[in-house]
């Protein structure tokens, strides 16, 4: 099934900038040259010994083809909770089970344009979760993963194949320390559009 019809069955959240919920539209005509606030989020998977999945988004996406990025990126449907999205996402982009999600960045917020001029623009609070399973990708969302040391990933930001809202993110995060010391954030920070 090409990515096109894929997403043309997809629901995002749109959003005011107070981060409430203002009505839903199809993910994909919805994304475009002046894309509007919408809700999405961003999970980093860390492994048994530690190790953090870093993924190549695949090379149809109409927004940031190829780029390096953090495990899996989403939208969380109307009305769904935002564990209830990741753990719904991450089976079907990487195979994996996400467990023991901790909310990490609850107020991450991004605007950024692509080569091909498509924006990204998203309210994408950030979790981190335990993988389990077997890596099993969905080349229709995924090109590539690979499991890396944390200090890999915080040298990946200076690579020009990093994604912006992992670079972002990453200014964030590399401070807080190893993945594992992360502090779980307050749920009352999320945006007023969704639940924890």
């Amino acid at each position: 099934m090409s990515e096109q019809r894929v997403m043309n069955q997809e629901l995002i959240v749109l959003l005011d900038e107070g981060g409430r919920a203002i009505g839903t539209a199809p993910k994909a005509p919805s994304h475009h040259g002046d894309t509007p606030l919408h809700l999405a989020f961003s999970c980093y998977l860390t492994d048994e010994s530690g190790r953090v999945l870093i993924t190549q988004r695949a090379h149809g996406k109409a927004s940031f083809p190829s780029v390096w990025t953090n495990s899996c990126c989403g939208h969380p449907a109307p009305g769904e909770g935002l564990r209830e999205a990741v753990r719904r996402r991450v089976p079907d982009e990487v195979g994996l089970r996400a467990e023991e999600p901790t909310l990490v960045l609850p107020e991450f917020r991004y605007r950024a344009t692509a080569a091909n001029g498509v924006v990204e623009y998203e309210l994408c609070p950030v979790v981190r979760a335990t993988a389990r399973g077997e890596l099993r990708l969905d080349p229709e969302e995924v090109a590539a993963a690979e499991w890396r040391e944390w200090d890999d990933c915080v040298a990946l930001t200076a690579h020009p194949s990093a994604s912006p809202w992992f670079r972002s993110q990453m200014e964030q995060l590399a401070p807080l320390g190893h993945p594992a010391d992360w502090p779980a954030a307050a749920p009352g920070l999320l945006p007023p559009a969704i639940t924890w």
